[in-house]
């Protein structure tokens, strides 16, 4: 690559959480030493960073096998030259490849260290952006940018950490038809994170529902539910993996500052068995349900006997006492 890159060290230095509270003990750590991808100057340490996944299609989406090379992007099978932040109207700034083709990043991957979990018919609808001749572009962070070997041998292009793809679908520079695509595909913020509309209200507040009284809602209105299985000590612990996490996903990380009416104390992100940082409150793991599709749906209360909407406390709404 042109650029310089930074070590994994200062990838893994940079990402903050919230601070934890004694009373759920210490954070569970980072991903599983076992996933070896690091981020590394281009050729200096032989076959670095496995790239290994298990065919991931979860959230793949219906997209074609065409690259985006065949699309009007650089794809697979061209270089991404040099990089350039693009302003979205409903996302913000977004990166994008020379050509103008959005880049993106997958839930299921992780940065710390960096692995893709992207491979066969996922990578033929997400393509990975390659790493040979890329360049930082005006207002982009160099060193934020890395690379990691694939199971094929090729090296991908890393945005803090973060594995960088293509969508097919995105026929033209500019389009954003991937944002959201199974609720694990984003486009890339030029400083690795999600990219995400803005909006006016509370990462998390309080609604008052005719029937359960106050519940936690998300910035949309969605209903967000504990699940009796999790433990919140000495240690937070999700117990809702893989298929159950599709069907409850997770509530991403929110500051407290962008909350209202939430308990204080115990509230923190944790890392889960999969990577990915999931917020608590009162130590528990929070999650909405896809079987809710407006503000105000309740769907999810009592589901299986072990799903339930959360007080602002964090407390179980409308659960059978133990």
């Amino acid at each position: 690559m042109k650029t310089s890159w930074r070590s994994a060290s200062l990838v893994a230095s940079v990402v903050g959480v919230l601070t934890l509270t004694t009373a759920c003990g210490q954070e569970s750590g980072s991903a599983s030493s076992q996933n070896v991808g690091a981020t590394a100057q281009a050729g200096s340490i032989a076959g670095v960073g496995s790239g290994t996944g298990t065919g991931i299609t979860g959230g793949v989406g219906t997209g074609t096998s065409a690259s985006p090379s065949a699309a009007g992007g650089a794809g697979a099978q061209g270089a991404a030259g040099e990089l350039a932040i693009s302003t979205n109207a409903e996302l913000g700034n977004i990166l994008t490849d020379s050509k103008g083709m959005t880049l993106y990043r997958f839930d299921a991957d992780t940065a710390e260290p960096p692995k893709s979990n992207c491979d066969d018919d996922c990578a033929a609808a997400w393509p990975p952006v390659s790493a040979d001749d890329v360049s930082a572009g005006d207002g982009i962070d160099k060193s934020l940018l890395g690379e990691v070997t694939r199971s094929d041998g090729t090296k991908q292009l890393t945005v803090d950490g973060w594995p960088a793809y293509y969508y097919a679908k995105d026929a033209n520079p500019g389009e954003t038809t991937g944002q959201g695509v199974g609720n694990k595909w984003f486009a890339l913020a030029p400083d690795g994170k999600k990219a995400k509309a803005e909006s006016a209200s509370a990462g998390l507040s309080v609604r008052n529902d005719p029937k359960l009284g106050e519940i936690v809602v998300d910035k949309n209105g969605m209903t967000v539910y504990r699940f009796l299985n999790d433990k919140a000590w000495p240690k937070p612990v999700s117990n809702c993996n893989d298929a159950c996490r599709d069907k409850w996903p997770i509530v991403d990380p929110v500051d407290f500052a962008d909350t209202k009416g939430i308990q204080e104390k115990g509230y923190m992100n944790f890392t889960r068995s999969d990577g990915d940082k999931q917020q608590t409150i009162n130590c528990f793991p929070i999650y909405t349900f896809s079987g809710d599709k407006s503000p105000g749906d309740i769907n999810g209360q009592g589901v299986g006997g072990t799903w339930y909407a959360v007080s602002p406390k964090g407390e179980l709404v409308g659960a059978p006492k133990q």
